[in-house]
């Protein structure tokens, strides 16, 4: 299957969504055709693909040719459909992208990589079941295998990878069981995923999830026990959000006045914004301020354009369990 027509319907998308005005909150949905619409978030939105500035659209449509080209070379090949679907997924296509593994799937049925990147897509999508059995399936086939470096598909700025494919299975599985409130699974690949990360900044996001699972836990001195090892002066490249956070679990800062979704010389990009947002809500929530909590995880699913950002559908995850408990 070929998969050119991606390309032009991106940027009809793209230029269509950055002229459209919409207020916060609002859904743009109704500005794209239906079948654009990317999946329903856990509170009933419909959620689409993100507007991409220029900046980023053309080299990322550029990238997608790229992958498309090397695809129809080659389509047996399980590397050439891994790129593909990353390509459309960073183009804001995740059900293209899932397309892409799936069907790449049925020629590597024991692709644990391809599992892992479908896997994560399907927590962007909200299917955390869908994803929780694909990435458990990836992390009992690559037990046994020895771990790489996976190369990153937006490179940061030092172009250091920081994961591996297996420290990433166990990141990702974790997470799914996390947003479904299986705290004592979530534990178990977290902790699997700390023992495979080789960088810094793997251990340092790692060790922050662990931290809240461990909280939910009712294990206080385990999660403190879990970022003792990590400071200011730690060297990260690209989780800053993270740091910060385990700094403010630690007790070495405090909240900002006003706690704003990006703290002021925090030097955060957007999406890091998103993250520190959540983590200071579920700080608070972990604190039994319940109430400060939830303005701020609504406050985040606010940010309409956001949605694939682990920060906002962990939001979403905690506003739909506490409309299911009332």
């Amino acid at each position: 299957m070929r998969y050119q027509p991606l390309l032009a319907a991106t940027l009809f998308i793209s230029l269509l969504m950055s002229c459209t005005a919409t207020t916060p909150g609002e859904s743009t949905a109704a500005a794209v055709p239906p079948e654009k619409v990317e999946a329903m978030s856990l509170l009933g939105r419909p959620l689409t693909p993100p507007p991409l500035a220029p900046i980023d659209l053309g080299p990322r449509l550029e990238q997608y040719a790229e992958a498309l080209r090397a695809y129809d070379a080659n389509p047996q090949s399980e590397e050439n459909a891994i790129w593909l679907g990353r390509r459309a997924a960073y183009l804001g296509h995740y059900r293209k992208a899932i397309d892409i593994y799936t069907q790449a799937l049925e020629k590597h049925p024991q692709s644990f990589r391809l599992l892992r990147h479908r896997g994560h897509r399907w927590i962007t999508l909200r299917q955390f079941d869908k994803a929780a059995a694909d990435l458990s399936r990836a992390s009992r086939l690559a037990a046994e295998v020895w771990d790489e470096i996976e190369a990153d598909g937006q490179p940061n700025a030092l172009d250091e990878p920081t994961s591996t494919v297996k420290s990433n299975i166990e990141y990702h599985l974790g997470l799914a069981h996390y947003l479904r409130g299986e705290f004592p699974a979530a534990r178990a690949a977290y902790e699997r995923c700390m023992e495979l990360s080789m960088t810094d900044d793997m251990r340092i996001a790692t060790a922050y999830w662990l931290w809240l699972t461990l909280q939910r836990l009712g294990q206080p001195d385990a999660a403190a026990e879990v970022i003792a090892p990590f400071s200011a002066e730690t060297r990260i490249i690209e989780t800053k959000a993270y740091q910060r956070l385990v700094l403010l679990f630690k007790g070495e800062i405090s909240p900002d006045d006003g706690e704003p979704l990006v703290p002021p010389g925090a030097n955060l990009t957007e999406l890091e914004g998103v993250t520190y947002a959540y983590g200071l809500g579920a700080w608070h929530l972990v604190s039994g301020r319940t109430d400060r909590a939830m303005i701020i995880f609504n406050d985040i699913v606010a940010v309409e354009n956001a949605w694939p950002a682990f920060g906002s559908i962990a939001a979403e995850a905690e506003l739909a369990r506490s409309r299911k408990r009332r």
